[in-house]
């Protein structure tokens, strides 16, 4: 029997995570992009000459790429360069109130103590807890496995780990569980900014996000050459392994035969042929007909009120001056219900956002350690609703007054007239991410039943699997390459079965 031939659309990271699995498994294995380069939502982009990371900035969760290039047969040391950060980031809210997260939780501790006093030092000492415990909780019956339930993670957990799922309060919302923590509302502020890493409101999502937390603390690296060093290396891994690629590569349509995926169409009447196929794209695009009407009914996609943040950014090249920024920097609003309400509930931008900024040419220390301007990201949370709304030049000048108005009030001086600079805005993640409205990460996780109601490996067409950052387990590089391995694991079960 000839080994069978997979095609994965899409070499975001969870395609070349199934990627690299199936080939493992001697199925041999095509991966189709439509961009000249591989990472999805993982890029850069060129200003003056110099690429700036535009999309995730933050690494986490080492275990997850540690266990995939294991899994290989080598070593992530071998192929990228990682730094670990000892500040996890600076926050703002003025000039004069500047709060450090670390690593060590006991030196944020101390900072906390010394920003908010110490009852909320001893406060954040129990947040921690409870952060780690809802990760343990969850790591393995719902991060790791393939399909959880709500019935389903209470059968797993046993007599024992039901305690343990009341503890994590799994119906509450993050907002009113970290009031319950925090009596100083900055605090409450900076932890609710949690929701965000999910495309959320702190106001809808549910409590257990608070695992964040304990997965910052486990560990926050730098990527030497920035983000996109780690697709380019799994890519030429998988190269040198035998997964083929083909870039500049348009998939119009995804094939059904006798009920079965059969293959895919590239452009206009290109067909090639396989007896699998794994969609690594957002959901979104398969439910509404954008891959072809055949298969549409594969798969739920989030209705359009069911959408997670999307953004606008600015990748520049810049010299600041007066705020001493570090890697990873967030300057807050002062009201932040304002915020979220503008952006879910009247699809506005902001009147005043909360910034991040990454400086990527910055670590640990607040010295630049060269003279002139350096790469900066600046992203602003948006409504995802670029398919609906062409954003204005006034819209964005105006968005673009408050938040360069709101970095100065915290001290930071950033000239965006002298600086070379390059405008992203949901419009703009809706062409790179079409049927998504611009939104980055699904499905919004608002409401304890969300990340349940994220679709699983297996569609409902035989031989359509489903990986990325729409699906199970969720938003982000490390759970998008995770549901990479688990679509790969499922394609695997199911050839399995069939041959038995």
């Amino acid at each position: 029997m000839r080994n069978p031939k997979a095609i994965i659309v899409g070499a975001g990271i969870a395609g070349l995570a199934a990627a690299l699995e199936l080939n493992r498994q001697g199925i041999e294995v095509l991966v189709l992009e439509k961009a000249a380069t591989p990472g999805g939502k993982i890029r850069e982009v060129v200003v003056d000459g110099a690429p700036i990371d535009s999309g995730p900035t933050v690494f986490t969760m080492r275990w997850v790429f540690d266990e995939l290039f294991e899994s290989a047969g080598t070593r992530l040391d071998e192929h990228i360069r990682l730094r670990p950060l000892e500040i996890l980031a600076r926050h703002a809210w003025s000039e004069t109130e500047r709060l450090d997260l670390f690593a060590d939780p006991e030196r944020s501790a101390a900072a906390i103590g010394t920003f908010s006093g110490p009852g909320e030092a001893r406060r954040f000492k129990e947040f921690c807890q409870r952060a780690k415990r809802t990760y343990r909780t969850l790591e393995n019956t719902f991060i790791r496995d393939s399909r959880p339930t709500p019935a389903g993670l209470v059968s797993r957990s046993g007599l024992r780990g039901i305690g343990d799922l009341i503890r994590i309060s799994p119906y509450d919302t993050l907002w009113r569980a970290l009031g319950k923590h925090f009596h100083d509302p900055r605090l409450r502020q900076l932890f609710g900014r949690y929701s965000t890493y999910c495309g959320s409101s702190p106001y809808q999502a549910p409590a257990t996000l608070m695992l964040i937390a304990h997965v910052e603390q486990e560990g926050v690296w730098t990527v030497e050459g920035g983000m996109s060093r780690l697709p380019d290396a799994l890519c030429k891994l998988a190269a040198a392994q035998g997964v083929q690629f083909l870039f500049n590569a348009r998939v119009s349509r995804i094939n059904i035969r006798a009920g079965r995926v059969r293959g895919v169409t590239l452009g206009e009447n290109e067909s090639l042929d396989a007896d699998l196929v794994i969609f690594n794209g957002d959901v979104g695009a398969l439910a509404r007909g954008r891959l072809g009407l055949d298969v549409a009914g594969a798969t739920q996609g989030p209705e359009p009120g069911q959408r997670s943040l999307s953004a606008l950014t600015w990748s520049l090249k810049a010299a600041p001056r007066g705020f001493p920024l570090i890697r990873h920097n967030v300057f807050f609003s002062r009201d932040y219900q304002a915020e979220f309400r503008d952006i879910f509930e009247h699809h506005r931008l902001p009147g005043e956002p909360t910034v991040y900024i990454c400086a990527q040419d910055r670590t640990d220390d607040d010295c630049h350690g060269q003279s002139g301007a350096e790469r900066l990201l600046c992203l602003v949370n948006a409504p995802p609703i670029g398919d609906q709304h062409h954003y204005k030049p006034t819209e964005i000048a105006q968005c673009e007054e408050s938040t360069f108005r709101l970095l100065a009030r915290c001290g930071l001086q950033i000239d965006l007239k002298e600086s070379p600079h390059a405008i992203t805005t949901p419009t703009d993640f809706e062409h790179l991410f079409p049927a998504t409205g611009g939104a980055l990460y699904g499905r919004a996780t608002h409401g304890w039943r969300a990340s349940f109601d994220r679709p699983e490996s297996r569609s409902r067409i035989p031989g359509l699997y489903l990986a990325g950052g729409s699906v199970h387990p969720g938003a982000g590089v490390p759970m998008a390459t995770l549901s990479g391995r688990l679509a790969a694991r499922t394609v695997i079960q199911d050839l399995t079965s069939r041959r038995q």
